[in-house]
């Protein structure tokens, strides 16, 4: 079993950085969004969906000789009107720019990576256990 993990520590009331084991940073804030700087944890939750279905669906573009001149991936996210405000439902619009490519292949592509290969959609739709431990200091 491959183990992943960050640290995520407290810079202000609304500001975190989350560190991985490479010294890898990213900045997280909760700020309402006139005020804010970084991406909040749910707006991450949706980049780390859409940039893991990417690399795959690039990559296999790619394997399949195709010319791919750009590559973007639109996600949006609806959240529950109660507390917590989990996503209900997320769409992704991928979209590529290539002289190539045939729309039936590039939705196969973008099919098997959501939902073969994508670790990240893969645990979005699974059982997941959580546990905690609190220590004080």
């Amino acid at each position: 079993m491959a183990k992943r993990n960050v640290t995520v520590r407290m810079k202000a009331d609304h500001e975190y950085e989350a560190v991985n084991p490479q010294g890898n940073v990213v900045q997280i804030d909760m700020y309402d969004p006139q005020e804010k700087k970084s991406q909040s944890p749910m707006d991450l939750l949706l980049s780390a969906l859409g940039s893991c279905a990417s690399v795959d669906a690039v990559l296999m573009m790619k394997k399949k000789r195709k010319t791919v001149e750009d590559f973007y991936v639109e996600v949006e996210g609806i959240r529950n009107e109660g507390v917590p405000a989990f996503f209900t439902e997320i769409s992704m619009k991928f979209v590529l720019i290539s002289p190539d490519a045939k729309q039936e292949e590039f939705a196969k592509v973008v099919a098997l990576s959501v939902e073969k290969y994508c670790s990240v959609a893969s645990s979005l739709k699974s059982i997941i256990t959580f546990t905690s431990e609190v220590k004080i200091y």
